[in-house]
């Protein structure tokens, strides 16, 4: 065995379903964790490593700066040796505002800000007036968004309705909001006519108040009792309050609340830049920042490498490493204006993976959860060439994956499981990939895909004519209907534009499972998230005659001492939080009276214990046994009822979100990376429940990499051939069969694998 200091010595584990295990780490290696969704591997890696490596590096910092800083509670173990800091790759999505551009989030924008406040001709100001967000720098047209927003009438009120009835789709200005209640009661307007059915003058002053150089007032009721108030008109009123405004300011409307009713349209003065015109006449060899901006990130790299005068060197000597991070991420095809809210999961993933890359420091633990996520299987190589650079810079790579290509690159494997839930939580296995014998691991290494010799045939199809969305090239396709269809290719190609965006205009009624996450608290539990908790609680209170909030632990049913949260969580000050499972309740949540009630010989916790599985021979209301089947058909069989919606995996979440819509028949599903945080065995289970919809008459499209999904599908859509500008176009439609023929990346890929 190698010296102590050279391995993460981890003992007695418990957290969450951790069967009291004991783990040696070495380190300077790529470990990789597999195994089912929740077999554990997240508990070990995240909850317990990760956890201890932050709560101790935490400790080096004095008192006052500690108590600003996340406190993280000790893990359960016995013992945590030989920690080294820890720097951790989530799989998250990354948040941020609609301002949010590759460029802040790399933070080489400021750098670029700073090369043109030295060096840009005519010189003009500081680093600071060439943001569009300085009072000097931004456009004064747009306010700096580069994008003219105006009220869209037709979003913002339906003509069919009346006032009382929301006819004004936009909450502030609606029944809900103090001025859709004035507008009501002002005696101005009929409140229950339906608008289209306004004389001409009233609909005028409606929606563009009176006609100019009048007044018109309406009583206002305040405590003081009716004061006259301005009536200035729906559409002045509301670019007044919510666009010539800074939205965010604003506390009783969201931003998007406020697109979801305005169009858009490119500034004219600015050209989309949201910059001053005096900023954009400064440049750097015939270019100004806005060009910098819109350069693909390869040209950039060009511009930089060719600086010749010494302080622009200097500048963009910094920045040259962060952008060719990128480029040699697969990413060259971006911008630094790119927002990185229209990233694709891959993009997202390798942007995020490329911003810890500059760090010069080393021996460090890097924690990657699933960085193969949204990777096409020729970006994968890319991937694993990166760990492979971070392992040689000295550092420990530790990688949660279900991807066979990292399994095999890795120098040392843990399999979780055997199982999932409280059927996990063991180490199955532990030792080089050669090693891998009889375990799901192993099976999963010598997979091979089955290609549907036998597709499902269609006479009627949906059409999508000449999307121009994003990168897409003006492309028209026809997607066949009630079958299993995928569309691939790799990251950027355009596969999320042409689905999420230009589909649902062509095809409204679709339903979208994308890869957000769903709101995730404490007391959301798997009962609440699919809708049955309510019928659950009137189950308990038509047998027992007790009011309904007794069986809930948000309400009359919870424990007196931790208010229904199962835990206290007293407060140390100083020193690191601790949570106490109640004492009074025993974290059940409940109180003692709500306990006494039954149902069918068993109490509103032991109902909650039931697992899906159990669930379906216990219920008889046909409403609740429909939606705990959709959890069973999901493969999530194994949880129970009250499971908190927190505890769960990345790819227990994604199926239970799947879960809640399959409620419905002869829908259009389109599904984004369904396969998102899946082992193999859970693909095969999904892959069954997408079979099932279609059999039911249900259409299913599937945004994917996955080639097992690939392989399975009655229609494949391939988009390409690269990313960015070099995506857009379709350069495969054809049944899997039919792709083993063709020359494209992703068939590539499938022949490789049967």
């Amino acid at each position: 065995m190698a010296d102590g200091k050279d391995e993460i010595i981890l003992r007695g584990l418990k957290e969450n379903n951790l069967k009291n295990i004991d783990l040696n780490l070495p380190k300077g290696k790529i470990i990789v964790f597999t195994g089912l969704s929740g077999s554990g591997k997240s508990s070990v890696v995240f909850d317990t490593l990760a956890t201890e490596s932050r709560r101790q590096m935490t400790l080096n910092y004095p008192l006052y700066v500690r108590n600003h800083m996340p406190r993280y509670e000790r893990p359960q173990a016995d013992l945590m040796q030989n920690l080294s800091p820890v720097v951790v790759v989530e799989q998250r999505q990354i948040g941020g505002n609609s301002r949010s551009t590759v460029g802040t989030y790399m933070d080489i924008h400021p750098l670029i800000r700073l090369l043109f406040s030295r060096i840009g001709k005519p010189s003009i100001g500081s680093a600071t007036d060439f943001s569009n967000q300085s009072s000097f720098g931004r456009c004064p047209t747009c306010s700096g968004f580069g994008e003219v927003i105006a009220p869209d009438l037709n979003k913002l009120v339906d003509f069919n309705l009346s006032l009382r009835e929301y006819a004004v789709k936009f909450k502030p200005l609606s029944p809900s909001g103090w001025q859709g209640r004035w507008m009501m009661e002002g005696g101005l307007f009929d409140p229950d006519l339906p608008i289209e059915d306004y004389p001409e003058d009233k609909l005028h002053l409606l929606l563009y108040g009176p006609p100019e150089g009048e007044k018109v007032y309406a009583p206002f009721h305040t405590k003081n009792g009716p004061q006259p108030h301005e009536w200035d008109g729906l559409l002045p009123r509301f670019t007044r309050l919510y666009i010539n405004r800074d939205v965010s300011k604003l506390k009783e409307v969201s931003q998007d609340d406020v697109l979801a009713v305005t169009t858009h349209s490119l500034c004219p003065t600015c050209q989309g830049s949201g910059l001053n015109p005096k900023i954009l006449e400064c440049k750097i060899d015939g270019h100004n920042i806005a060009d910098y901006d819109a350069m693909e990130l390869t040209e950039l790299l060009e511009q930089l490498t060719n600086m010749k005068e010494p302080m622009g060197t200097s500048i963009a000597s910094q920045a040259i490493p962060l952008i060719q991070q990128l480029v040699q991420m697969g990413l060259g095809y971006l911008s630094l204006s790119r927002k990185m809210g229209t990233l694709s999961g891959g993009e997202a993933q390798r942007v995020k993976i490329a911003r810890h890359l500059g760090s010069s420091l080393n021996n460090l633990t890097y924690i990657f959860d699933e960085p193969s996520a949204g990777l096409h299987p020729e970006e994968v190589d890319l991937l694993i060439a990166m760990l492979k650079s971070i392992k040689a810079a000295h550092n420990t790579v530790i990688v949660i994956e279900h991807d066979l290509s990292v399994i095999k690159a890795g120098d040392e494997i843990i399999e979780m499981g055997p199982g999932a839930g409280t059927s996990g939580g063991e180490v199955v296995f532990q030792g080089k990939v050669d090693g891998l014998t009889n375990s799901l691991a192993a099976t999963s290494l010598h997979h091979q895909f089955i290609i549907n010799k036998n597709p499902r045939k269609t006479k009627e199809y949906f059409t999508i004519n000449e999307a121009s969305h994003n990168n897409l090239k003006n492309i028209s396709v026809t997607i066949p209907k009630n079958v299993l269809v995928t569309v691939c290719g790799v990251s950027g190609s355009g596969k999320s534009s042409l689905m999420t965006e230009a589909f649902p205009e062509s095809v409204p009624e679709c339903i979208m499972v994308g890869q957000g996450s769903i709101g995730i608290s404490s007391r959301s539990t798997l009962a609440t998230y699919m809708g049955i908790m309510d019928d659950i609680r009137s189950i308990f209170s038509k047998e027992t005659g007790q009011p309904i909030g007794l069986f809930s632990f948000n309400s009359l049913g919870a424990c007196p001492v931790c208010n229904g949260k199962g835990v206290t969580t007293p407060d140390v000050a100083f020193a690191d939080p601790v949570t106490i499972t109640c004492e009074a309740c025993e974290g059940t949540r409940y109180s003692d009276e709500a306990l006494v009630y039954q149902y069918q010989g068993k109490n509103i916790i032991e109902v909650l214990k039931l697992t899906i599985d159990e669930a379906l021979d216990y219920f008889k209301l046909p409403k609740i046994l429909k939606r705990v089947q959709t959890l069973e058909d999901a493969g999530l069989g194994y949880l129970s009822l009250g499971q908190t919606t927190s505890s769960l995996s990345g790819g227990e979440v994604q199926r239970l979100k799947l879960a809640s819509h399959l409620q419905k028949e002869g829908q259009i599903y389109i599904l984004d990376e369904p396969s998102l945080g899946l082992h193999l065995k859970d693909n095969g289970k999904l892959l069954e429940v997408f079979q099932k919809l279609v059999n039911k008459g249900n259409s299913v499209i599937l945004i994917e990499h996955n080639l097992d999904f690939i392989a399975a599908s009655d229609w494949v859509i391939e988009l390409g051939p690269g990313g960015g500008k070099h995506g857009g176009n379709i350069i495969f439609e054809g049944t899997p069969e039919e792709m083993l023929q063709a020359e494209t990346l992703t068939a590539k890929w499938l022949r490789d694998g049967i």
